[in-house]
């Protein structure tokens, strides 16, 4: 490790430090005595004036377990995406912020930066809500009970609870140690490798907690892929599910058989509005923990490292779909045994991002799809095959992706397929890890595609493939000039 990042440039994290510092309650001379340099130099640091070099790097992680990448600059370029969002709105036209002055607010305070984040989001919800309102009572002669704009002026119903669930992911890496540390000794104790996962999983159940499995024909689950029956103690799952999500289902009631405390306290400590985005949080915790149960970290782990992270063959060896292997990728963030940050996104045919996760740095768009320029959608083309790609944002930060389509039962007969594309990536430093990336020439400076979060917030002028002007940028309208883009716009 040098004090240079990949690129070359210096790392330069003084207000990391000094937010460290004082997170941790010390001064500056215990802080420089503790990294062994002096309290002049650690100033210097603080102030930017110094760049970190590879012994200070390593004296912070081992004393203060600190993530390196926390460092690197990777949670300032998120903060700053998240800043030109908000600043690109509309509402916000004329305020000429200057991107300096984005770069200084997001390496001072990432916390106030989540909190501008959340205002803007905030807002944002209340207008749509209002929209929502409005073309509710647009064909009405009634006027809307009083009790909405009461609401309203109390914030009640703004937020989106799957919006907010997803920030809660995010803002814990997606990495629940509590969750996995219980799959892995349940996973141990129970013996779970001796056998298939489906029985070994259903005979655990049988034994230990006196309940049944069931698999049901269609025709009598109708719509129901999975039931549990609380009274009889007996799982019901339909004929329709595939061996993998049979699997998962079994894990899913297992761990919260074994143990529900665990998901009680960390829904419990989310703070997460109790109504709405508390039982989803409860939800995707329990699917957390049946990944983890079906891929127990350190078995995951050390497979997916001398597998290359061949997602087909994690499939093959942990009994799971390529969607259930792509998502434990990206939790392996345990303290002391890391894997690489890899972000995970699901697409529907139509465009709608309806998940996303991220142990990196990548940024997701709120609004609107993702880039035509990423591959994601020439997956659903081809069916069954994986498609790669490197990729660069607008800030110059790259990424390795690989794309695949994934398919969902809909559950008898009369519902068809769901079909998804799900699109897995890291940073293009670790793509030489991956099997994917063979036969690739990843110092090519020309290899990734230049792409946008979403058009909304690119400011790349030369997009042939644009659907809108970005929100930032003064839109220009020429009468006998066509360039390569829809839309011209001004730069500055």
């Amino acid at each position: 490790m040098a004090e240079r990042k990949a690129d070359g440039r210096k790392i330069f994290a003084g207000p990391a430090i000094r937010r460290l510092r004082r997170e941790l309650g010390l001064t500056q001379v215990r802080m420089s005595e503790e990294l062994g340099v002096s309290t002049s130099y650690l100033n210097l640091i603080e102030r930017n004036q110094r760049p970190l070099t590879a012994q200070i790097l390593l004296r912070l992680a081992e004393t203060y377990d600190v993530d390196l990448k926390s460092l690197a600059g990777d949670e300032e370029q998120q903060a700053i995406a998240q800043l030109q969002e908000v600043f690109s709105d509309p509402v916000l036209a004329g305020a000429d912020v200057m991107q300096q002055e984005l770069r200084d607010l997001a390496a001072a305070s990432p916390t106030a930066v989540q909190a501008i984040s959340r205002l803007h989001r905030a807002y944002q919800d209340a207008l749509a809500s209002a929209n929502a309102m409005a073309e509710h009572f647009a064909d009405r002669d009634l006027e809307p009970p009083s009790v909405v704009g009461e609401d309203l002026q109390r914030g009640e119903g703004l937020q989106f609870p799957v919006e907010e669930v997803r920030d809660h992911f995010h803002a814990k890496r997606n990495h629940f140690a509590d969750i996995d540390d219980a799959a892995e000794a349940l996973y141990e104790d129970a013996k779970f490798h001796k056998d298939e996962p489906y029985f070994a999983l259903r005979d655990y159940l049988k034994s230990v907690h006196n309940t049944n499995v069931r698999v049901m024909p269609v025709d009598v689950m109708s719509a129901t892929l999975r039931r549990y029956d609380q009274h009889n103690k007996t799982i019901y799952l339909s004929e329709r599910l595939p061996y993998s999500a049979r699997v998962f289902q079994l894990a899913n009631r297992a761990f919260l058989l074994a143990h529900s405390d665990l998901i009680d306290a960390e829904v419990e400590a989310s703070n997460l509005d109790p109504i709405s985005a508390a039982p989803l949080f409860r939800v995707g915790l329990a699917n957390y923990a049946a990944a983890a149960l079906m891929m127990p970290y350190s078995r995951f782990h050390n497979a997916a490292k001398i597998l290359r992270y061949d997602v087909e063959a994690l499939c093959d060896r942990f009994s799971a779909g390529f969607e259930q292997v792509a998502h434990r990728l990206t939790t392996m963030q345990r303290r002391g045994d890391r894997g690489i940050p890899f972000f995970l996104i699901r697409v529907d045919t139509a465009g709608n991002v309806s998940k996303r996760f991220s142990a990196g740095g990548f940024h997701f768009a709120r609004q609107g799809g993702t880039c035509p320029r990423w591959n994601l959608h020439e997956a659903f083309r081809l069916p069954g095959q994986t498609f790669k790609q490197a990729i660069e944002l607008s800030d110059g930060t790259e990424y390795f992706s690989i794309s695949r389509t994934v398919d969902r039962v809909g559950g008898d007969t009369a519902i068809p397929n769901q079909q998804f594309v799900v699109g897995l990536g890291c940073e293009l430093d670790y793509a030489k890890r991956l099997c994917y990336a063979d036969g690739m020439d990843l110092e090519n400076p020309k290899l990734p595609t230049p792409i946008g979060v979403t058009c909304r917030l690119c400011d790349r002028a030369d997009c042939t493939q644009r659907a809108f002007p970005p929100l930032n940028r003064r839109l220009t309208v020429h009468d006998h000039v066509r360039g390569v883009s829809p839309f011209t716009f001004a730069l500055e």
